[in-house]
């Protein structure tokens, strides 16, 4: 905790952005501790918590592109042969397949809450020549969910920030599904009509072709 004061004191916002840069390109940087500690110093008025949210996005998306594009055009053999240079060793790799092969793109989403995995999904996406598009969807939405959940635990919490911190990281995945599954349930019940209309027509074109 002291380097980060100390880092805020001398570089300000910008190391959140260089900060989530690097830790995306897997360099050793706390990038969670360092976003929650932020939004505790904008609860104090130090920082404005627009600006902090702004840049950590910046600095996340962008380290997150960067290894895509890495993993995209020098594959695999490349990134096992070098990947101990920025700490991607064999174990992280072959943890990421696993989380890969058991939730599919929504890793790319998840992967941010999973300790050693989201440093390497952005590789790995461009390994396995995942779309750009689809990519970037769900990597900057879940990026954007990420920076402001601990940005806004420093920030709600002022004081008992490390203590609520320390709570989410406990039950971190069981928190990302509940929200998840709230997200859904909202996501049916607001766009309820377009769905049932959609789900028929799909129904009625599924029909129609067995019937053909």
């Amino acid at each position: 905790m002291q380097v980060i004061q100390d880092l805020f004191h001398q570089h300000g916002y910008y190391v959140l952005f260089f900060g989530l840069l690097l830790e995306f390109i897997a360099l050793p940087f706390p990038g969670e501790t360092t976003m929650a500690f932020a939004g505790y110093l904008s609860y104090e008025g130090i920082f404005q918590w627009e600006w902090l949210v702004l840049l950590a996005f910046l600095g996340t998306t962008i380290g997150m592109t960067i290894t895509y594009f890495i993993g995209y055009f020098v594959g695999m053999p490349f990134v096992k042969k070098y990947g101990k240079w920025v700490f991607l060793s064999p174990e992280k790799i072959d943890k990421t397949k696993f989380w890969f092969d058991k939730y599919g793109y929504a890793l790319i989403f998840i992967g941010y809450f999973i300790p050693g995995v989201r440093h390497f999904t952005g590789y790995f996406s461009g390994i396995v020549r995942l779309p750009f598009r689809k990519f970037a969807f769900f990597c900057y939405t879940g990026a954007l969910f990420w920076v402001l959940l601990f940005i806004w635990i420093g920030k709600l919490f002022g004081p008992q920030w490390e203590a609520m911190f320390h709570l989410f990281e406990r039950y971190a995945k069981i928190g990302v599904v509940v929200l998840a599954v709230l997200v859904l349930l909202y996501v049916c019940v607001r766009y309820r009509k377009p769905i049932i209309k959609w789900v028929r027509q799909l129904a009625r074109s599924k029909n129609s072709k067995s019937i053909k």
